[in-house]
């Protein structure tokens, strides 16, 4: 291209958006919820990419720009026109100005940096367009692949031949509360609990599964098997085990609270009948699609349901971001805590593989409270 037609389309000017029509050969698509977030962009920070027409006022690149000021009722945008591009010249363009941004990366160290500067700023991160399960993924990401070597204070050590804790007693870690004791029974879940309420339930009860065989590995690595419900229980044994530790962490639990309850596909039913037994309503599925898959030889299951129910009538904590709440999809891929007062029971280490056959992320209790805003207090593990 010559020198000269460079800097040739370099006139703004303001066109109505009635007289603007779209170009039929434009392949590239638009969803109402990108729409919905160009228009969010648009309103939080202008009009700063002006729409390229040819001199027919027709749309060579920014369709989306423009349907999304049709959603704000905008008289009219800014426009440059491409009057030094031949027909074929802007044919081609239309491509281009979609697939070479497209040809773009990402440094994931930065970006994870900008994200979370915009996070402390109590900004809203969703108008850079990344949903909130993506960005809490870039940041579990770029937090496990830092360079430094990870923190001493984090790490298990081997189990001692003689346990310290003993049955009963009772952690105070900061504004977190840990007891060494027994969902089934009642007493233990109020000790751990006091007097305040819990807002959400986080529960992982095991299987009824025996480890050995199912999450063991091919031998290098061993587990112990659990306490309970390690596959000698039948099903309606294994259903009243899961009815009682459920309706005890019910109970200590506030009208409208949300309990997410981890479970595998062999024992659907029983959840389903426990959840229906002791809580209000089913409201939703979730899945956590792991980023690899487990044993077995007729399918690899390479995902844990989570099933989320409600206790009671009232309308559950309120909602900080509803728009927040709307855009959260109930399949997660997990990489990353939680600000209101949460209950989680049948917890089990979750610090590296050998330490337990299922670990549990950060991001994983994260996404369970996505949804719900309280007041900061303490979390209460067992």
């Amino acid at each position: 291209m010559a020198l000269d037609r460079t800097f040739a389309a370099s006139t703004i000017e303001m066109r109505s958006i009635e007289s603007l029509r779209p170009y039929a050969g434009n392949a590239r698509t638009h969803s109402r919820k990108q729409i919905a977030q160009i228009a969010e962009s648009i309103r939080r920070v202008g009009f700063t990419n002006p729409v390229l027409i040819s001199d027919d006022d027709k749309i060579v690149a920014g369709h989306g720009r423009v349907l999304a000021a049709r959603e704000l009722r905008l008289p009219s945008v800014p426009v440059v026109r491409l009057s030094h591009l031949s027909a074929d010249e802007r044919r081609a363009y239309v491509l281009a100005d979609n697939k070479l941004a497209l040809n773009a990366g990402w440094d994931r160290d930065i970006l994870a940096i900008e994200l979370q500067a915009l996070i402390d700023l109590e900004f809203d991160v969703t108008v850079t367009g990344f949903s909130l399960a993506e960005i809490d993924l870039i940041l579990d990401q770029t937090r496990e692949a830092a360079t430094e070597g990870p923190d001493e204070a984090d790490e298990v050590p081997e189990r001692p031949a003689v346990a310290v804790t003993r049955s009963g007693d009772l952690w105070c870690l900061g504004r977190h509360r840990l007891l060494c004791g027994d969902a089934r029974s009642d007493g233990d879940v109020r000790r751990l609990t006091g007097s305040a309420p819990v807002d959400l339930i986080f529960t992982d009860p095991p299987y009824n599964v025996p480890v050995d065989g199912h999450v063991s590995g091919l031998g290098a690595v061993r587990h112990r098997e659990f306490a309970f419900a390690s596959g000698e229980m039948t099903r309606a044994e294994f259903t009243s085990f899961l009815t009682m530790t459920l309706q005890n962490a019910a109970s200590v639990a506030k009208d409208g609270a949300i309990a997410f309850v981890c479970m595998d596909w062999r024992h659907m039913r029983e959840v389903l009948d426990a959840g229906e037994a002791v809580f209000t309503e089913l409201k939703n599925l979730c899945v956590w699609n792991k980023t690899n898959g487990g044993m077995g030889t007729f399918y690899r299951s390479k995902h844990e349901l989570v099933f989320v129910f409600k206790l009671g009538t009232s309308m559950s904590s309120r909602c900080a971001d509803t728009r927040r709440a709307r855009r959260t999809s109930s399949f997660s891929i997990m990489g990353g805590g939680l600000t209101q007062r949460t209950l989680t029971i049948n917890g089990a280490p979750r610090r590296g593989p050998r330490r337990r056959p299922s670990c549990y992320r950060p991001a994983a209790f994260r996404s369970a409270a996505l949804m719900r805003s309280c007041q900061p207090g303490p979390s209460s593990w067992k």
